[in-house]
């Protein structure tokens, strides 16, 4: 490699990474693309092209070397699902008509930030969700106009964020932010208090929204909004009751019900037994 590609190719490299911060600190998503292997001298092992998802600044940073690679690797990209984060193909898996690459190696890597949570009160269950986030990783924030509940002597994890709330509505918003990449889970002790949260949060396009309650309590509350004036598209966003429905009692449950459906909108999961299929089978008539 000549001196003149090798600045070409860190001043490409310092682009990526500079984009790369800049989508973490937007909450937004993307995928990089590294050219780990290829036997095309015309080619720079270690190149890299990101793609950025929906909401980024940037399209494309970046190139592989070529412009019909570029192309058949974007395309590539968008196909990843949300479950993937690392993958490596060969170029003649995903472009077989790029004869002189077939052999060629791209490692796929998502890029996106640590998951959040904002947690809307902080009794049994929003401590229990909350403990239960930190452990798998999500970034928490739990929320309680009772300074009491939220102390860090309850929660010693230091990615919980406590907030005592003097104001519900600006506690909610300032936690959210823009919403990308943020759940929200509102598990608070009454009407009035769940009503507060969920006008703050309706108008940001989080990724998941769930209000804890009965039936009743919970159409109390959307139709609340519903005769505020919140628009019927955004009160259907909705996950209410929140959770997924695995005969949850103890707040310990419902904390893992509600994490189980978060978990699912987030990678895509359907939320039923992994051995459906198993029980379908054997029902099937023999031919």
């Amino acid at each position: 490699m000549s001196s003149g590609e090798s600045h070409d190719s860190k001043q490409q490299s310092d682009s990526v990474t500079e984009t790369v911060l800049r989508i973490l600190q937007e909450g937004s998503v993307a995928v990089v693309a590294t050219l780990i292997e290829s036997a095309n001298a015309a080619t720079s092992v270690g190149a890299k092209l990101l793609i950025s998802g929906p909401g980024a600044t940037d399209q494309t940073v970046g190139s592989l070397g070529n412009e019909a690679l570029d192309r058949a690797v974007i395309a590539q990209a968008k196909l990843l699902d949300s479950r993937t984060d690392t993958r490596v193909f060969q170029v003649k898996e995903l472009a077989p008509e790029l004869t002189e690459w077939s052999d060629a190696k791209i490692l796929f890597e998502r890029i996106q930030a640590e998951p959040r949570l904002v947690i809307c009160g902080a009794g049994h269950v929003g401590a229990s969700l909350g403990k239960l986030a930190s452990l798998m990783g999500y970034r928490t924030s739990l929320i309680d106009d009772r300074k009491e509940f939220v102390t860090r002597q309850s929660f010693p994890e230091r990615n919980i964020e406590l907030v005592a709330a003097e104001d519900w509505s600006k506690a909610v918003e300032a936690a959210v932010g823009n919403g990308r990449g943020v759940s929200v889970a509102i598990v608070t002790r009454g009407h009035s208090e769940d009503a507060q949260c969920l006008r703050a949060v309706i108008g940001i396009d989080v990724d998941y929204v769930g209000l804890i309650g009965s039936k009743r309590r919970t159409n109390i509350v959307l139709q609340r909004l519903s005769d505020d004036g919140v628009d019927a598209a955004r009160l259907q966003r909705v996950h209410a009751p929140v959770g997924l429905d695995i005969g949850a009692v103890t707040p310990e449950e419902v904390a893992l019900a509600i994490m189980a459906e978060i978990v699912a909108v987030r990678r895509g999961g359907k939320g039923g037994p992994l051995s459906a299929w198993r029980r379908e089978k054997n029902t099937e008539p023999s031919q």
